[in-house]
């Protein structure tokens, strides 16, 4: 009868008094959920942590070991269990962050049409998907506004004119989401919703498929790895909308 040999590991981590090494305690985790027995030796203070650095020509810490062969740090343990790919595969643009926006606003959306009105399929959990998703967007460029101003101007026309415009728009976007997600004041959210998407649809279409420009989208703040395009003329173009019907709405029409 043939058996599986034991996958073993040797791991080296900061454990301190003061210090509780993270990447340390992941990598740990990440051993052992892809069954490797682990070897588990703590550096437990700042010499032998040095010490451990210069025997093994490393800067960082944790290290593992596995079959004799230095796999490395954390991001390189990914790599080796095929968790991530090689780092000349790996792409410095994501999508994740406007993923989650977007897939946490419009689960929020159908769980308030639920709640109020019975049902997920209202026109009403459509309205709360884009104004929470405005609301949203527009804390994560609020979280720093200088780093969202500079890139912002890479590409926005009217910022580029007059460049307190990047200051003011997150808090253009969140005083609209706001009022939209509440249902007043329809005649002032509405027309700041269709200004800034307008501007912001016209300047993106016009940075990406006219300029054909490779730049980085701003719509999740100012350390964004979104690339400028689609995802950005969509939040644009919903802005559009929401601004449209919110003033039809306003006006009574």
């Amino acid at each position: 009868m043939s058996t599986t040999p034991e996958r073993k590991a040797v791991l080296h981590r900061m454990v301190m008094p003061d210090h509780l090494c993270p990447f340390g305690l992941k990598s740990k985790d990440l051993l052992e959920r892809n069954g490797y027995t682990i070897e588990d030796h703590h550096l437990k203070t700042r010499e032998e942590t040095d010490a451990f650095r210069e025997k093994h020509d490393v800067k960082t810490t944790p290290q593992t070991f596995i079959n004799g062969e230095r796999i490395g740090g954390y991001d390189d343990l990914r790599i080796f269990l095929g968790i991530d790919p090689p780092k000349d595969q790996q792409s410095d643009t994501s999508y994740t962050p406007v993923i989650a926006i977007f897939s946490v606003c419009a689960l929020l959306g159908l769980g308030l049409s639920l709640g109020i009105y019975g049902t997920i399929l209202s026109w009403q959990a459509f309205q709360w998907f884009v104004s929470l998703s405005m609301s949203v967007l527009a804390i994560q460029k609020l979280q720093d506004i200088e780093k969202f101003s500079t890139m912002f101007l890479n590409y926005d026309l009217l910022a580029r004119r007059w460049v307190p415009y990047s200051k003011l728009y997150p808090f253009g976007e969140a005083l609209a989401g706001i009022l939209m997600t509440a249902g007043v004041l329809n005649w002032l959210s509405a027309p700041v919703a269709l200004f800034i998407g307008t501007v912001g649809a016209v300047s993106v279409f016009k940075a990406v498929y006219i300029d054909k420009r490779e730049l980085k989208c701003a719509c999740v703040g100012g350390s964004s790895n979104v690339p400028l395009g689609f995802v950005s003329l969509t939040e644009n173009l919903m802005m559009i909308f929401m601004g449209l019907w919110m003033g039809l709405r306003a006006f009574g029409v």
